[in-house]
């Protein structure tokens, strides 16, 4: 075991903690949006393959990935009113849904590499968004887009109608919230932040993208909005602290006498001890996962 001074591994890990949550926090900071209106959104997995696909795919095609960014949005976008139309307009059970749109994304991208790369497993390198001193441009805006959204949910008219239509629709309702329209909104913008999520990885942190290389992050970002309370600042601390617990595994593996396995399976096994209850109580929104009938009694 190699030895290592303080100052050098803080030096190491805080950037790497920081990289490794990026893609934590956009994708957390969607399910935010989403639960809070109403809507489980389990589809955040698939919903940052896609966008880590197609921002690939549109830097690829034009150069700049600033485009590939706004292109997964697109898609992300479009991906999130799927979802939003069948729960919202066909009241479908939320959790079905969200695995139904998992799995379509998974295998779209899995058929469009082949389709437009021409083979299996991954893309071309593309360019990929630039640093800024030791960390990426994308883990900047990130914590920027926690304050941003922080200040949407408890500071804004917008913010009080979608928690109230998180809480109580049919009183949301009464006084004159649009419920459905409110709801369709909030899934959109979760599935862009999903999406940007996902491109952070392959165009933050790589140049490219590899089939499997979101890992389940969908699913710990999840995690990590439950761990923190349904609250944008939580769920940022909550990223964080995953963030560090692959970064460890990433950085330290050969500095700590730990078996590597132990340190692969970290993240998810923290995952499991945040939805597991073993970090106290979160309470949802009261009306997270209910269909809404409007005038329904």
């Amino acid at each position: 075991m190699r030895e290592m001074t303080f100052l050098t591994l803080l030096a190491i890990m805080i950037p790497a903690t920081l990289r490794q949550a990026t893609p934590l926090i956009f994708s957390a900071l969607g399910g935010n949006f989403s639960e809070r209106s109403g809507v489980v959104n389990i589809a955040l997995e698939g919903i940052m393959a896609i966008g880590a696909f197609f921002a690939v795919y549109f830097t690829f095609i034009t150069g700049n990935p600033w485009i590939g960014i706004a292109g997964a949005m697109f898609v992300g976008g479009l991906f999130g009113l799927l979802l939003a139309y069948l729960s919202v307009n066909f009241k479908a059970n939320q959790v079905v849904v969200g695995t139904a749109i998992n799995i379509l994304a998974v295998s779209l991208t899995t058929f469009l590499l082949v389709e437009i790369f021409g083979r299996p497993g991954q893309t071309d390198n593309v360019n990929k968004i630039a640093d800024l001193g030791p960390l990426n441009i994308l883990t900047y805006v990130a914590i920027i887009m926690v304050f941003v959204t922080y200040y949407i949910m408890y500071k804004t008219p917008f913010g009080l109608r979608l928690r109230a239509v998180g809480e109580h629709p049919k009183a949301a309702d009464t006084l004159g919230v649009n419920v459905y329209k409110t709801r369709y909104i909030c899934v959109s913008i979760s599935g862009m932040l999903a999406a940007i999520g996902g491109a952070a990885m392959a165009i933050g942190n790589l140049s490219l993208f590899k089939e499997g290389m979101i890992g389940g992050r969908g699913f710990i970002a999840l995690a990590a909005l439950i761990f923190g309370k349904w609250n944008p600042i939580g769920a940022f601390f909550a990223c964080l602290f995953f963030g560090l617990a692959e970064a460890i595994r990433m950085n330290l593996s050969g500095y700590i006498n730990v078996p590597g396995e132990f340190l692969f399976a970290l993240p998810y096994i923290l995952t499991m001890f945040a939805v597991s209850g073993f970090v106290g109580k979160s309470i949802g929104p009261a009306a997270s996962g209910v269909p809404y009938e409007k005038g329904e009694r």
